[in-house]
């Protein structure tokens, strides 16, 4: 075998051999979701997904599954909401790693020394070179909050 790294799209394909192999049927359910999601997206966009994109998929599905958990305990369901956190956890095992608050704050300030921001009207540019920087990497949420923060200052 050689010392290529596999794609995301790739590495997904191998777990779902893997717990079909296994047995390991929740897993299997979980990756399948995936895979319908990731290829859902390609037949609609006409396009093939590559990395960067599939993360974002993934992305998506993440936020979906930690809305879920909340309406779930919400009404008082904890069996669905435990299904959310395990697929939500299976999800978590195909992101990038996440940024700590200090690489975060200081990819924060490189962006905002590089299109020279001043005022709230720099926003847009500012996040628009953050977001395919710290895309899967950071909450972008907390990014635009941070973001506004130091330019309303």
């Amino acid at each position: 075998m050689s010392d290529v790294p596999l794609s995301l799209k790739e590495r997904i394909q191998e777990d779902m051999k893997a717990a079909l192999r296994e047995g390991d049927r929740p897993r299997l359910s979980v990756v399948r979701l995936i895979m319908a999601a990731y290829k859902q997206r390609e037949i609609d966009d006409q396009v093939e997904l590559d990395d960067a994109d599939i993360v974002g998929v993934l992305q998506k599905m993440t936020k979906q599954r930690r809305d879920s958990i909340e309406q779930y305990k919400a009404a008082a369901r904890e069996d669905l909401a435990d299904q959310e956190r395990y697929e939500l956890k299976v999800i978590a095992t195909y992101m990038p790693e996440a940024l700590d608050q200090a690489a975060v704050t200081a990819a924060i300030d490189t962006a905002m020394a590089e299109v020279g921001a001043s005022s709230m009207r720099d926003m847009g540019k500012v996040m628009g070179l953050l977001k395919s920087r710290l895309q899967g990497r950071a909450d972008m949420g907390a990014v635009s909050a941070a973001i506004k923060a130091r330019l309303a200052s």
